[in-house]
């Protein structure tokens, strides 16, 4: 039999020190929720594993703050929280609420949703369009609109055999993600970070996972 070595025991806790401030972290993210778990993988995927994970976020009043005035901005952290995870290659997307009325596509309502922000944004740093790509995933009718989970399902369609996580202000969307076989985070709340921390969305990116849907998210 093969003995372990100090190094791959020290490594081994070191892996589960993570796994369980993920799923802590998650679960308390989303009050009286409990830790949160990979979906289970479906004979769909023909038990596809992928080592990768996308990050999906809300956008008002997660990334972009609305003032009285109208303007738009960054919250704060924002930009240096999409800087971080651009800088390690992590992919991200936008789930959001917009009129159906503004294209028949996702790309044409994108385009209309890029055109409405960029109006009034005030910061000083533009709003980074480019790191989302064809990842904003909108409403096709008004049946679709969050908290339907239409949106969410779509997304993790698109995000193939990579883990998904996703990123709102509001508790029920959270609960609706996590529900969905997403790692949730609900942001801006009092005693804990902004956003779910880079270091813990990396550690995840290296972990094997089925994106299969489970029976509930279907």
């Amino acid at each position: 039999m093969k003995k372990t070595s100090a190094k791959d025991t020290s490594a081994r806790r070191v892996t589960w020190r993570m796994l369980l401030a993920l799923g802590g972290m998650a679960a308390l993210a989303v009050p009286g929720a409990g830790p949160a778990t990979a979906a289970p993988r479906s004979a769909e995927d023909g038990g596809r594993t992928g080592r990768c994970v996308v990050v999906y976020f809300d956008l008002g009043e997660t990334l972009v703050h609305t003032a009285e005035d109208k303007s738009v901005s960054y919250l704060p952290g924002a930009a240096a929280y999409l800087r971080a995870l651009r800088a390690r290659h992590i992919p991200v997307g936008l789930i959001t609420n917009v009129p159906p009325s503004w294209g028949s596509t996702d790309a044409e309502r994108a385009a209309e949703l890029k055109k409405v922000i960029d109006k009034d944004w005030t910061g000083s740093t533009p709003f980074a369009w480019s790191d989302f790509g064809d990842r904003i995933f909108t409403p096709r009718t008004e049946a679709e609109r969050k908290p339907a989970p239409a949106l969410w399902k779509r997304a993790k369609k698109a995000a193939g055999p990579c883990r998904v996580v996703y990123e709102a202000e509001t508790t029920d969307e959270v609960q609706m993600g996590r529900s969905l076989g997403y790692v949730s985070y609900q942001v801006a709340r009092p005693g804990w970070p902004a956003y779910l921390p880079v270091r813990l969305i990396t550690a995840l990116s290296h972990l094997p996972y089925g994106n299969g849907s489970s029976p509930k998210g279907r």
